[in-house]
């Protein structure tokens, strides 16, 4: 149960990352995933493990990191 529950929450933050950087149309189900997983794990890198947590997953800093990713992905795609 807890690794499906990492990957709701990841997909929630990697579509919440996606609707901020207006990324988020062409993203498919399994990018918000992994942007929200790889994300959490940027943001909580760089920024630490505060603020409420939802499966593991300091939100605040997860949201930091995948948009953060998702703009250099978006980025290095552009070219």
């Amino acid at each position: 149960m807890g690794l499906i529950w990492s990957l709701i929450v990841g997909g929630i933050i990697g579509a919440i990352a996606g609707a901020i950087t207006k990324k988020g149309d062409s993203m498919g189900l399994v990018a918000n995933v992994v942007a929200g997983l790889v994300g959490s794990f940027i943001g909580q890198l760089l920024l630490g493990s505060w603020g409420p947590t939802l499966a593991g997953m300091a939100i605040i800093p997860s949201i930091v990191g995948a948009v953060i990713l998702v703009l250099v992905i978006s980025k290095l795609k552009s070219k």
